[in-house]
């Protein structure tokens, strides 16, 4: 079993790897889902880790629906994350009809070759996710992540078990969303996946110790939480 933890800055990706991680999924933008984190970031999550390093591949917030500028700027970033070392990518793409845009989804996958990849949560607003897992498992994806079409993986833990049981080790399955060390047993052994995704955060307060008060505002920011992915870490090793 694997555990992934996303990692939205780099304190976190440090902390997140001494705790046990498998594998960093590198984001920035947490408020939106998560886009393309920048050149010096990736530059230096690649510098100091040595676990897997996936890196999102998302220029927007939004829908998964994009223009043909916005795929160039993906093919771009994609050149960067191959540049500096990075072990696989994540994206995904949509149709107006919340279909798997395959043709595209097949030409990034070709030009991140040999990079590893990972079909993100556009997979939880598709039509039909059956017959999208089949698209994407074609276009040659490595594996999904999902919540199962919920927006916690709990609670779409029946289809992420059908979903498991149709891929048929073809495509790893991996459930994210909601994952913590109080429910990460539960949702391996009720889905039967052998990967999880979890962000493992928590918020902490700004170290200045000078804040303007008539702002309004915590300059609050979300890092790993050491503990909490140590705990679940613990957790999948003894369940395996």
């Amino acid at each position: 079993m694997k555990l992934e933890i996303i990692g939205f800055n780099i304190e976190s990706c440090i902390a997140a790897q001494s705790a046990g991680a498998d594998r960093i999924e590198l984001c920035d933008n947490p408020g939106e889902g998560g886009t393309t984190p920048s050149y010096g970031f990736i530059k230096s999550a690649r510098k100091h880790l040595s676990i897997d390093l996936y890196v999102m591949i998302r220029p927007r917030g939004g829908d998964f629906l994009y223009s043909d500028e916005e795929f160039e700027i993906m093919k771009t970033d994609i050149e960067i994350c191959k540049e500096l070392g990075c072990d696989g990518i994540v994206f995904g793409m949509l149709d107006r009809d919340g279909n798997v845009d395959t043709e595209r989804c097949r030409k990034l996958l070709g030009y991140s070759y040999p990079l590893g990849s990972t079909f993100h949560r556009a997979f939880d607003r598709l039509a039909d996710p059956f017959g999208g897992m089949e698209d994407i498992i074609e276009a040659g994806f490595e594996r999904i992540l999902t919540s199962g079409l919920k927006p916690k993986a709990f609670e779409g833990a029946k289809l992420l078990r059908e979903l498991v049981l149709k891929a048929d080790n073809r495509i790893i399955i991996m459930p994210g969303s909601g994952v913590t060390s109080e429910n990460i047993v539960s949702l391996a052994k009720s889905t039967g996946a052998t990967e999880l995704h979890s962000s493992g955060s928590k918020y902490v307060e700004s170290r200045m110790d000078y804040l303007n008060e008539s702002m309004h505002e915590k300059l609050e920011h979300i890092v790993t939480n050491e503990k909490e992915v140590y705990a679940m870490s613990e957790l999948i090793k003894r369940f395996r």
